[in-house]
């Protein structure tokens, strides 16, 4: 036993000496063109064209993120056939950041999902390229163009709306003001790229994907391997002293039958909410609590307007997505509305409120629309610019359009979270 302390001891002060001489190194410089993994990182959406370090050498920024949550949650529905859920710890996630600034306005992005509610093991959630400067091919190439554009490709999530700069994505919560993301929960993985042009305010984004989740290059009678478009047009700017505005409209495009069908089930991680309206001696889904059209031609458009007058915050969705007509011309719409108000010396506090829904039906022939609901009341505690504590109710319901024999029918969860978070 005596051995074994000694060397948990050894092994804690290699640790904390790596950790001292990687903040020491990562003190000493930025990345370029970067939203900061902390507080400082809140409310950022495109990375901005505003920062332009000098370019010394090859440097590797480790980081990382980690969540651990109270759940205090109870749930319902009319069959009254879902396992009894009490209160107690979750399965604690992370994930493993790599950023390497690998010329001047050159970066690569690297996330591992170290464990996460859908897989504990390991997993690369993807990484991207990000150029912001061209010098790599010659010294001030393109340079008046590159000012204000921004070029990216990788597998990862793509810039579709402006709610994945807001949501939780596995252990990284600490842009999230409140515990679970949105019912639809615009977000996916695929390979990609775009091209992001930002001048006094405005902005446009245009880009495609293969509209792949899971890559193969196989090729059968039931493949057509159509590509997804997508883009983003806005305004983001401070139009009087403490007051920011911004508003932006974007569209996500595929006529494909085997792709394009993972714009809102492309998050591998799983939903922030635990065993939630899981059946008894049933298999267990890890993304309960949201809700996946799953249309295989799929046209979504999302606008989503941003204010912020100095501690006052509101951010909303209002968003549609519909199936072509051959595949039954079905039809969602999500509408969400959050405000929060931070307050302190530096806004280490908010308090705050989300109120989400989405409503519509699979197929035009449906006899009744699907609705549901969901209320989130909450605020947190910023302890630095890389902890924060949260604390959440939330109530969702299931209200019409699905038949006696499903498990939402007249389903329900409502309860208290509680989130600790360090990102860095």
């Amino acid at each position: 036993m005596n051995r074994i302390l000694q060397f948990s001891k050894i092994g804690a002060s290699l640790l904390l000496a790596l950790c001292s001489i990687s903040v020491e190194a990562q003190e000493k410089t930025q990345l370029e063109y970067f939203r900061e993994n902390s507080k400082e990182g809140l409310n950022v959406f495109e990375t901005s064209k505003e920062s332009d370090p000098t370019f010394d050498k090859v440097r590797v920024f480790i980081g990382g993120d980690f969540a651990l949550q109270f759940q205090s949650i109870n749930h319902s529905n009319y069959l009254d056939n879902l396992v009894d859920l009490g209160s107690n710890i979750n399965l604690p996630a992370a994930n493993l950041n790599l950023n390497t600034q690998l010329a001047r306005g050159l970066r690569l992005h690297l996330r591992v999902y170290l464990s996460s509610k859908h897989h504990n093991e390991s997993w690369v959630k993807g990484g991207y390229l990000q150029m912001d400067r061209l010098d790599f091919i010659k010294e001030g190439f393109l340079e008046g163009i590159m000012d204000y554009t921004t070029l990216t490709f990788g597998m990862d999530e793509f810039n579709y709306g402006d709610a994945h700069f807001r949501r939780s994505d596995n252990a990284r919560v600490i842009y999230n003001p409140f515990i679970g993301n949105y019912i639809m929960d615009s977000f996916s993985t695929e390979a990609f790229g775009e091209v992001t042009v930002q001048k006094n305010g405005f902005l446009a984004v245009v880009g495609l994907t293969n509209g792949k989740l899971n890559q193969s290059v196989i090729v059968n009678d039931n493949t057509d391997n159509k590509m997804s478009f997508y883009g983003k047009l806005g305004y983001d700017n401070y139009v009087a002293k403490d007051l920011r505005v911004r508003l932006t409209g974007s569209w996500y495009l595929n006529k494909g039958t085997t792709t394009g069908t993972w714009l809102y089930g492309g998050d591998r991680a799983g939903s922030r909410y635990y065993n939630i309206l899981d059946v008894l001696d049933g298999n267990s889904n890890d993304f309960e609590g949201r809700f996946n059209p799953r249309f295989k031609q799929m046209t979504a458009l999302q606008f989503n307007p941003f204010l912020k007058y100095k501690g006052l915050e509101f951010f909303g969705i209002l968003e549609s997505v519909g199936n072509s007509e051959e595949q039954g011309g079905g039809q969602f719409t999500q509408i969400a509305g959050e405000l929060l108000y931070r307050f302190g010396k530096t806004e280490q506090f908010y308090l705050g409120g989300r109120y989400n829904t989405v409503k519509g039906s699979n197929n035009e022939s449906d006899p009744e629309d699907i609705e549901i609901s969901r209320l989130n009341v909450g605020g947190g505690w910023f302890m630095t610019n890389n902890v924060v504590v949260k604390l959440e109710y939330v109530n969702q319901e299931y209200k019409n359009g699905f038949g006696m024999d499903s498990k939402y029918y007249q389903a329900k969860f409502n309860g208290i979270n509680i989130e600790a978070a360090i990102s860095f």
